[in-house]
């Protein structure tokens, strides 16, 4: 149903919205204030304008490092600047939001601060014990150039995204894959110790096993949810300009988990986990567990794997598992869409699949960002986009009324 040339204003607005986003010394962006009023937004500009800086700080309004997961000493605009920061208005269905993030060279733990692993967050003024608290208010997916061998790739990458997958529908799994990894490095440092001592290594594995299940659990809980809706557009047919894909965790606690109690798979885990030590001290590592797990990926109508899928399928493959992911939070958080982050996105989609993305997005309810050199990009709904012009460190919002931000 895409919506014809001077119907937006009959869209309903997003039920979730950034309408301000404030950038201080970020990037290259020393100040500069954005207020949308448009449920998809364009970010127009040649290559390293900053179009997908915009989009990596809206991504540090979640847990975590953002879209490039790049340290956060690195974001500071180059000069004599000690720091950055970013803040938000967000409109949502619990009302207005203010959201904040920022860091500071030299504030807190001098190791971490080298390696920009620490950083503050306020909601409506009042700091944050950690970033994980904004999970609570912002859910966002994003789609990047850098994801588009996501299927060809490390199992790593994508074991990433599934875990990003499940935090938008689980706010605390984020703590729990980070509870993981310490008790996986604390695990393998006591087991390579010279004379490891076997009653603190029964300690820590006890936390691991309780942990490596919650991580399994939440992973299998995630990509049920998004299946159904991957069920949803196989009914549609096959000939969809994005096909449905096939995905499957491929760990061995999370297949266990499919069928068995939790409490059963905790107590294995924790005897293999015992067991297995002299082979993990050779190894230097732990070798099996959810740390370990990957996401399988077929092209549905095809039945062929997806790092087989020429690039065009991939893509094409990613954005409609994406647009899946997107319509399951949805439906889980009482109609209320999560943000969606689209770095050129479009540049290398056919007019037909452009023209279709376009229309999923106004079908979704979304506030979509999306980025590219050319507004004829966006084209097939550039009555419904508000577009911006990008360009070292400026915004203008194109048409009539241009104004810089």
């Amino acid at each position: 149903m895409l919506l014809r040339p001077g119907d937006a204003a009959l869209l309903p607005k997003p039920s979730l919205t950034i309408d301000s986003l404030t950038l201080s010394s970020f990037r290259n962006y020393d100040s500069v204030r954005i207020e949308p009023s448009a449920g998809l937004i364009a970010l127009c500009g040649h290559n390293g304008a900053g179009k997908t800086n915009l989009l990596e700080a809206i991504s540090l309004l979640t847990p975590g490092r953002g879209l490039r997961g790049a340290a956060f000493d690195d974001l500071v605009m180059s000069g004599q600047h000690k720091g950055w920061a970013v803040s938000a208005v967000l409109d949502s269905p619990a009302g207005e939001v203010k959201l904040g993030t920022a860091w500071q060279a030299g504030t807190g733990d001098d190791r971490e601060a080298g390696s920009g692993s620490s950083r503050e967050v306020r909601i409506d003024g009042q700091v944050q014990r950690s970033a994980g608290t904004l999970a609570e208010y912002v859910r966002a997916l994003w789609l990047t150039p850098a994801m588009d061998r996501l299927f060809a790739g490390p199992a790593s990458d994508r074991r990433r995204f599934l875990d990003r997958l499940t935090a938008t529908f689980d706010p605390s799994h984020g703590t729990r894959v980070n509870a993981l990894e310490r008790l996986l490095r604390e695990r393998n440092r006591l087991n390579c110790e010279e004379h490891p001592q076997a009653r603190w290594l029964d300690s820590v594995e006890a936390q691991l096993a309780q942990s490596a299940v919650a991580v399994a659990a939440a992973r299998n809980d995630a990509i049920a949810a998004v299946r159904s809706f991957i069920n949803h557009a196989r009914q549609r047919g096959s000939e969809r300009p994005f096909p449905w894909a096939e995905v499957i965790v491929d760990g061995e606690l999370e297949q266990q988990l499919i069928d068995r109690p939790a409490v059963q798979i905790e107590d294995e885990y924790r005897t293999l986990l015992a067991d297995s030590r002299g082979l993990d001290r050779a190894a230097g590592r732990t070798l099996r567990g959810p740390h370990r797990a990957d996401l399988l990926v077929s092209h549905g109508p095809r039945q062929m794997e997806a790092r087989l899928c020429s690039t065009g399928e991939q893509k094409a493959l990613l954005i409609g598992l994406v647009l899946a992911q997107a319509r399951a939070v949805r439906e889980t958080f009482d109609g209320v869409a999560p943000l969606l982050l689209l770095d050129e996105v479009a540049a290398h989609l056919d007019d037909v699949r452009r023209a279709a993305l376009m229309e999923e997005l106004l079908e979704l309810g979304s506030q979509a960002w999306m980025t590219g050199t050319d507004r004829q990009l966006f084209e097939a709904a550039s009555r419904c986009t508000q577009i911006y012009e990008v360009s070292d460190g400026q915004i203008v919002r194109a048409g009539p009324e241009q104004e810089t931000a």
